[in-house]
């Protein structure tokens, strides 16, 4: 019986056989030069054209209505999912379906951003007429500097000639990666603009993994009675049974007079005790002074990096504001949520 040869002696002993990662290697590089092509672009031609467009769109009454047929749509599609996840209001219109009622979905306060590499599709003829008719701001992103679209736009990116990936220079390929790296950084430029954060951010993405990432230490905390405190002026022993009562932390914070939080027994600190304290011994002789604790607003990925982090996991968090407890959550609590 013949033994099977590695996958690599095969390979060479089949000198005919096509190399594909080379052909992946030249659809790669073609892609790099465009966006080298771009970048260089927005350093000197688009420069000015690049900030007219954003502070247009910035301050636009209505919402960014993005289009485009064929690839330049599907580009468009996604610069739109882009634009509205980031904080710019923005929907897509498809040029067909525009010619056949669906320009009634532009207002007077919006701004059209249109993709096209040739700038003469024909299906975006009657949304161009349609912004020229209403007085509607028309961004274009083609490379045909004397196009109809560009030629029609109040403002237009004509972008540099760039050899497509295809070997028949035909499959768009290159161009629709310089479109969706432009459209990335208008949105992105948007995003700065507006000071969009990361509590923006969860506010529109609440769902999945990204969704849970963006949870704060606030969403998960346990509050009120449900958090384990003694004051400082307790009892071991009262220690001990607040954190029975209170099994899901396995500790409990200790608190001043005022409710700020100076210091916490856990499950191990009792362990190390027994055999050696009085339970009528004051809780502050056995407590970890100075527990690590975070504010409510922390996003909760950052929280649980912080219990990580030490050379033994932290598994009970305190929360405080302006130095008062208000609020524990436990190593379960962001494993539940879907953080790690």
């Amino acid at each position: 019986m013949t033994e099977a040869r590695p996958a690599a002696a095969q390979r060479a002993a089949e000198p005919d056989r096509p190399d594909h990662s080379a052909s992946a290697l030249r659809t790669v590089d073609a892609e790099i030069n465009g966006l080298n092509a771009l970048a260089a672009a927005l350093q000197t031609s688009l420069r000015a054209i690049f900030d007219a467009a954003v502070e247009t769109m910035l301050a636009a009454e209505g919402r960014i209505v993005v289009t485009g047929m064929g690839k330049s749509g599907h580009i468009a599609r996604k610069v739109t999912a882009t634009l509205a996840s980031t904080g710019t209001p923005a929907f897509f219109l498809h040029p067909a379906e525009a010619s056949h009622g669906d320009l009634g979905m532009i207002g007077p306060g919006d701004v059209v951003l249109a993709f096209s590499w040739s700038g003469e599709t024909p299906e975006l003829r009657d949304i161009i007429h349609y912004c020229k008719r209403f007085n509607i701001k028309l961004i274009a992103v083609a490379s045909g500097e004397k196009s109809a679209l560009v030629k029609a736009a109040n403002l237009a990116f004509v972008l540099p000639a760039a050899e497509e990936a295809c070997p028949n220079r035909l499959a768009p390929t290159t161009s629709t990666t310089m479109q969706l790296a432009l459209g990335d950084a208008i949105a992105m430029a948007l995003l700065e603009a507006r000071g969009f954060s990361a509590r923006d951010f969860k506010a529109i993405h609440p769902g999945g993994k990204l969704g849970a990432q963006l949870l704060t230490v606030r969403d998960l905390m346990g509050v009120g009675d449900a958090v384990p405190k003694v004051g400082e002026r307790a009892t071991f022993a009262e220690a001990i049974e607040v954190i029975t009562a209170n099994v899901w932390y396995g500790g409990v914070a200790v608190v001043d007079d005022a409710g700020r939080l100076v210091g916490a027994l856990t499950d191990g600190d009792v362990r190390r005790a027994l055999g050696k304290a009085e339970l009528t011994s004051p809780v502050a002789e056995h407590m970890t002074r100075t527990p690590i604790f975070v504010e409510p607003d922390l996003l909760a990925g950052e929280a649980l990096r912080m219990m990580n982090e030490r050379e033994r996991p932290i598994m009970l968090l305190f929360v405080c504001e302006n130095g008062r407890l208000v609020g524990a959550a436990h190593m379960h609590d962001f494993l539940r949520a879907g953080i790690a």
